[in-house]
């Protein structure tokens, strides 16, 4: 699929560049230094960098880490007795549209404590949701008065993926959501450290979308700084890229525009 003879692929920047139409990276040289407190070099991801509307002082919370499991990656950490949110958001240009994947990777902490957790949060925005908000379009966490297990939340409310944090904090996860339409969706998660993944299919909601926006949050054992994988919670990247079917639907489209042209 030649980009040049393409008006559909030139519609949307990146496409040709390995089909990625939006991306963040902790860090890639594609992409300037990476991740950093406020900025990075995405593309078609709204915002300057990562939001971080965590408590004061700024930072306190967020910084890049270089010994997670995933590799350099952008880390949340909680501090001051336990207290205090970490939350750190990306607003997604344009919204998450039906066919394309949203893809993250991330490594969860260790331990658990009854009543704290993390999650990870698809919603319209256009901020972070603070503590004790948790409507989204869908939610993915452990934060269930102790539970280890990572859950998923939606209109159908909440099933058990069977995958526990301890497996996750190994070598990480890799999440790949789908729209199948405006209210429905795919996902799957896959523990990188080679367990048997999840696969779900359901309808978004209480917030139906459209998902503008996804928002990571931490509330956790005291951490003792960036390096500290075993109580961070830590993304190494978040990439949207259509589905094979949207990508052959684009390239069929391109070569009848391809045909017509030929024609005239």
């Amino acid at each position: 699929m030649a980009c040049a003879l393409s008006a559909a692929t030139a519609m949307m920047p990146g496409v040709c560049s390995g089909q990625i139409v939006a991306a963040d990276y902790a860090t890639d040289p594609t992409y300037g230094s990476g991740w950093s407190a406020g900025q990075n070099g995405g593309i078609r991801l709204g915002g300057s960098g990562f939001n971080a509307n965590d408590p004061t002082p700024a930072g306190t919370y967020q910084a890049m880490s270089n010994t997670s499991p995933i590799g350099t990656s952008w880390t949340l950490a909680t501090h001051a007795n336990n207290t205090g949110l970490a939350n750190a958001g990306r607003a997604i240009t344009g919204g998450l549209l039906p066919g394309y994947v949203f893809e993250t990777v991330i490594d969860n902490p260790t331990p658990s404590h009854f009543f704290r957790g993390f999650d990870i949060l698809f919603t319209s925005g256009p901020d972070n949701n603070v503590g004790g908000n948790n409507t989204a379009a869908l939610r993915a966490s452990v934060f269930n008065y102790g539970s280890t297990t990572w859950g998923i939340n939606d209109a159908g409310g909440n099933r058990s993926s069977g995958i526990n944090q301890a497996t996750v904090a190994v070598a990480g996860m890799r999440l790949d959501l789908t729209l199948t339409s405006a209210t429905t969706y795919s996902l799957t998660m896959t523990p990188l450290n080679g367990a048997t993944p999840y696969t779900q299919a359901g309808t978004l909601g209480p917030e139906a979308g459209p998902i503008t926006y996804v928002d990571y949050r931490l509330y956790h054992g005291t951490s003792t700084g960036a390096e500290d994988p075993t109580d961070n919670f830590e993304i190494s990247y978040m990439t949207i890229v259509p589905e094979p079917s949207t990508l052959a639907l684009i390239g069929l489209g391109s070569a009848g525009l391809l045909f017509l042209r030929r024609r005239k």
